[in-house]
């Protein structure tokens, strides 16, 4: 073995060398390119995460300014990844996005790749061809440049190195130390002339394992005439678990382990400051004065001053926004896309009925104005988005606007896009931290928290009894806040009572329905009730036993929590309360022989708790399960209390009840 691993290394030596006399790219610092040992070849699996598809086993970005070719900002990209499982295989796919403005765009350069294989003891190392790097257009702000490695297999290494080129020398690269494979390592450094001074953060939970800063005198020297000094900072992490989508989770963006840089301002060689991080009464004021913006809400105005004179007799105020909403809601249809600003304008959009996020919701501000109501913007970044920058003004941060409205010393949020919301309740996707108010007056621009003004809540009253050929009896489901919300929903993708109830009985296996009907579907402001008469067939275990798993609707499974530790909060986006009561007769026939366990079990600081109470008394079986998730938000600090409340519930609700035949 030793002998192998000798003639392996030299073999690899030699490769390291005819890579480095092919290569026609200048790498400045980072790890030695074509260095495949041995050991990362016979790699079975990564001993810190064993389900682990990929690994990186290196990773190294430098970022700098070039002092040619139009000062490019310039980042020298160089990674190596093993795959380990078949679903790694997708590693070997490169996609790359890349800005653009008009005919100014970045583009990548310098591309090169190669496979390592371990073939019969020996290694076989095959180049990715040239020109096979592809560029298409996506939309009128990115381009997307894609490569695939050749041969890639389980057990090979794949390494690629590139230069990224940008022409936005006043948007510095953002780096990611995290993703959704583990790394062994991964460094950034970034080399800052003196001329350009950014706000520099640190996003997500991990440690950095080096941080070093330096000055590099006379860097800088565009043109030749001037020079500056350059900050160098060098960023590394090792050993970082790779981030994996999880249930009641934000956007994933919102906790990758990274450095973030946004610029604060520009000292010219003449002597001139440009400022560039604003404050809010300077992002108010762009935005108020922006074309599809402000002076999109100036125009609605006028086309909404007419229309809403019966909504302006209302006698309370609230009264008047809610006909003004619902005017609104019923007045547009939405296109599906998210935006600020508006699309096709405000009147264009009022005379096809149709819009974006921006054209409806910023009519409707503009209605509410028009109402004399005291409404105005506010700005957001949906769930998916991730959340806005809060120490100073990112608007490219938020995607989307709602319409706020102050009654009775509080702001009510509407959004018109949606047509079966009620009055004060934002779409789920709207959830997401706090939005920004837009005021007419700069100075009273703040944040408004994006809390949901209702839960999500449930209720399922189960009455049945045991005959011969199994239980009946009636359901009534009650369903209040966002649970109602989805109900409608459903209800009007189905199209009709009949073909819902369909796709009801084809939901529901553990039990027949035998008459169905729906209530009080389109008032919004109630709750939308259904009523059920079910059959439920005997589940046999012997000639004796007879079983039912009480928990007919909506039982959890298995619990949505199954990591060990949360680094990252958990976002239920609204407050959960589902209560299942049942009252159960059965015959004197039988005996009960089992029943689920009862259990209470709450979060600290009230956070939360699950009460299951089960009762058997005169031939009559009673259970009463509530399960309250009283916050919208949990700490990782609260994760393993939110854990094992989950375990509990799961365990119950996989409990039966037993008849024994007397």
């Amino acid at each position: 073995m030793n002998f192998l691993k000798q003639t392996f290394g030299t073999i690899i030596f030699c490769s390291i060398c005819v890579i480095y006399n092919q290569s026609k790219a200048q790498y400045h610092h980072g790890f030695a390119f074509g260095s495949v040992s041995f050991d990362e070849l016979s790699m079975r699996e990564y001993a810190p995460d064993t389900t682990a598809s990929a690994v990186v086993l290196d990773e190294f970005g430098e970022a700098y300014v070039d002092n040619g070719g139009n000062n490019n900002l310039l980042l020298e990209y160089h990674v190596k990844i093993k795959i380990l499982k078949r679903d790694g295989l997708d590693q070997a796919d490169f996609r790359i996005l890349l800005r653009k403005n008009g005919t100014t765009k970045e583009r990548i350069r310098q591309v090169e790749g190669f496979t390592y294989n371990l073939v019969n003891g020996s290694l076989k190392r095959t180049a990715m061809p040239r020109n096979s790097t592809f560029t298409t257009s996506l939309n009128e702000y990115r381009d997307e440049s894609t490569f695939t490695l050749p041969e890639v297999v389980v057990g090979s290494v794949i390494e690629v190195r590139y230069v990224l080129e940008s022409p936005f020398i006043f948007n510095f690269y953002p780096w990611r130390f995290q993703s959704e494979i583990p790394k062994q390592r991964s460094e950034f450094w970034a080399r800052i002339p003196a001329n350009y001074v950014y706000n520099i953060s640190l996003r997500g939970f991990l440690e950095l394992t080096k941080n070093e800063s330096a000055i590099e005198k006379d860097c800088f020297t565009p043109g030749g005439g001037n020079r500056a000094d350059c900050s160098l900072y060098k960023y590394a992490m090792t050993n970082i678990p790779a981030l994996k989508n999880e249930d009641y989770m934000l956007a994933r963006s919102n906790f990758l382990a990274g450095i973030d840089y946004e610029l604060s301002e520009v000292k010219r060689f003449d002597g001139v400051v440009s400022k560039y991080t604003k404050t809010w009464k300077d992002a108010v004021r762009e935005l108020n004065t922006h074309e599809s913006f402000g002076a999109e809400l100036r125009k609605a105005r006028s086309i909404w001053e007419d229309r809403v004179t019966l909504a302006a007799a209302k006698t309370t105020n609230r009264d008047k926004a809610n006909a003004v909403y619902e005017l609104v809601k019923d007045w547009f249809l939405w296109n599906e896309y998210y935006g600020k600003y508006t699309d096709v304008g405000t009147k264009k959009a009022f005379e096809s009925r149709k819009g974006n996020v921006g054209d409806i919701n910023l009519s409707l501000v503009a209605a509410l104005q028009a109402a004399g109501l005291q409404a105005d913007p506010v700005i957001l970044a949906t769930r998916e988005a991730g959340l806005p920058n809060q120490l100073y003004p990112v608007i490219s941060d938020f995607n989307y606007v709602v319409a706020s409205v102050f009654l009775d010393g509080e702001y009510y949020l509407l959004d018109a896009t949606v047509p079966l919301l009620p009055f004060g309740l934002l779409p789920r996707r709207c959830l997401n931290g706090t939005g920004r108010l837009i005021p007419r007056k700069e100075e009273d621009s703040k944040w408004i928290d994006l809390k949901p003004r209702e839960k999500e809540k449930k209720m399922v009253q189960l009455n049945l009894k045991l005959v011969d050929t199994g239980f009946v009896g009636d359901m009534t489901v009650t369903s209040f806040g966002y649970e109602a919300v989805d109900k409608r929903r459903e209800l009007a993708l189905a199209g009709s009572v009949a073909k819902y109830r369909e796709e009801l009985e084809n939901r529901y296996n553990d039990f027949e329905i035998l008459s169905y009907k729906i209530e009080q579907v389109e008032d919004l402001a109630k709750p939308v009730v259904e009523k059920f008469e079910v059959k439920s067939s005997l589940e046999v275990g012997s000639p004796e036993l007879l079983y039912l798993n009480p928990f007919f609707i909506g039982r959890w499974k298995a619990n949505p929590f199954k990591t060990d530790k949360r680094l990252y909060p958990v976002d239920f986006g609204a407050p959960l309360e589902t209560t299942f009561l049942l009252a159960l007769e059965y015959p004197t026939s039988y005996v009960v022989d089992e029943l689920p366990p009862g259990t209470a079990l709450a979060l600290p600081q009230n956070g939360g708790k699950y009460l299951c109470n089960i009762t058997n008394n005169g031939n009559k079986i009673s259970l009463t399960s509530v399960l309250t998730i009283s916050k919208s938000v949990y700490t990782s600090t609260e994760y393993h209390s939110l854990k094992e409340l989950f375990n509990r519930i799961v365990s119950t609700e996989q409990s039966q009840i037993v008849f024994k035949r007397k």
